[in-house]
């Protein structure tokens, strides 16, 4: 068993600070744990834009906290995210999260991220594999 709360993890190397500086990510589950998921609390900031695109990914997101507008990037469909809102990236769909206040999520991936990860030029996260 596993117990580990989101202020255990600040200022360690679970706690990810985006290069880009427009989100953070504590990471409470990863793919060492060897569960088949990952888990995360993902802050995204009020006024930015971020450009995301899961091609290694399976993503669900649950907004528990903030408001943001998500853009499906390849159709154009925009969606009002707010507290109680999920939504599933289950077809590795590009898209823009533009949050209106800062905006807080719970986050599952499939497979697991290793806690190394941050988006590149494209949004992407790289397939990263934990040893043994």
């Amino acid at each position: 068993m596993i117990v580990r709360s989101f202020k255990d993890i600040e200022g360690t190397d679970r706690h990810v600070k985006a290069r880009s500086g427009t989100w953070e990510s504590k990471r409470i589950v990863l793919a060492k744990e060897r569960v088949g998921f990952s888990l995360h609390e993902t802050v995204l900031y009020a006024g930015t834009e971020t450009s995301m695109w899961y091609a290694n990914h399976i993503e669900a997101v649950l907004c528990v906290e903030g408001e943001a507008e998500l853009t499906d990037d390849e159709t154009g469909e925009k969606h009002w995210i707010e507290p109680g809102t999920m939504y599933l990236l289950d077809g590795h769909e590009r898209h823009t999260l533009r949050p209106k206040t800062d905006f807080r999520c719970v986050c599952v991936f499939n497979p697991p991220v290793t806690g190394r990860e941050d988006h590149d030029e494209n949004g992407v996260y790289p397939l990263l594999t934990e040893e043994g």
